[in-house]
């Protein structure tokens, strides 16, 4: 996140609770605490941490996996209250369902499994510029195959939700070696590339060894017993000889996703 679009969010926080102080919501004792130490809205069975965009630039986002649908309405409505654009994550269909006629606004990715609840555009729009927000770069997303693309469509969900653009590279795998040549002139420019793989987990190194930006290797639970739900695809990428790699965990495409926004953040403010 830039300078500017952070002091868009401390000046939106900010305006929000002298709003809440005017309307007799908010006592001039907690208004001043509110300014000065970290916030946590306490729901009961979570703590929701809404200092976070503070500290680490972008707001919590839910992991939806195990929460209960009531848990799940009263964070969303507390996040959207204090101005939070949600993203959610492992989010089952029959649940989207629900909260999608609770949030009308909501959109859900069945692939991904990720619901976003936006804020209202009025909303929005007071809070920062879009245009100021966006990084003028990309992150490429590379799968070895078509099964791959849930858990590559949950990364591309969380770089949209962090305003950052991104390519999509589908079914290059090593089992057809020219096809990845083919799609690199996709790549030129990218702040980062994510390679989402199973099986055997190669991708990754031969992306490495073409292009000039980390490689965010994501192993995923695809391929036959021996591939023990992804371990060996894991151990691959770990070992992979190609300087540029990292790797994330099995199947996690939020935490890729995640790490190539920061990386294109910091690249387009460096470019400034």
């Amino acid at each position: 996140m830039n300078k500017q679009s952070k002091n868009d969010m401390d000046s939106a926080h900010v305006q929000h609770l002298a709003q809440q102080l005017l309307r007799g919501e908010l006592s001039l004792d907690n208004f001043l605490r509110s300014l000065v130490q970290p916030k946590t809205a306490d729901l009961g069975d979570v703590q929701l941490d809404l200092d976070r965009p503070r500290r680490c630039g972008f707001p919590e986002v839910i992991f939806g996996e195990g929460k209960t649908r009531d848990t799940l309405q009263r964070l969303i409505r507390r996040m959207l209250d204090e101005h939070i654009d949600v993203l959610a994550t492992r989010i089952a269909p029959d649940i989207a369902a629900e909260l999608i006629q609770k949030f009308p606004t909501a959109r859900y990715n069945e692939v991904a499994r990720t619901l976003r609840v936006p804020l209202p555009k009025s909303v929005a729009d007071s809070k920062s510029d879009n245009s100021k927000q966006q990084p003028k770069t990309f992150v490429a997303i590379v799968t070895a195959g078509t099964t791959d693309i849930p858990v590559a469509e949950e990364a591309r969900e969380t770089l949209s939700w962090m305003g950052v653009e991104s390519v999509l590279i589908h079914d290059v795998g090593v089992a057809g070696p020219h096809r990845f040549p083919e799609k690199l002139p996709m790549l030129h420019g990218a702040a980062a590339a994510i390679v989402v793989a199973g099986m055997e987990g190669a991708l990754p190194s031969v992306v490495g060894g073409y292009v000039p930006c980390p490689v965010i290797a994501v192993p995923t639970s695809v391929g036959y017993g021996a591939s023990c739900g992804g371990l060996a695809a894991l151990l691959s990428m770990l070992n992979s000889c190609a300087a540029n790699v990292t790797v994330v965990n099995v199947d996690a495409g939020f935490k890729a996703g995640y790490v190539a926004g920061l990386i294109a953040h910091g690249a387009a403010a460096r470019t400034a």
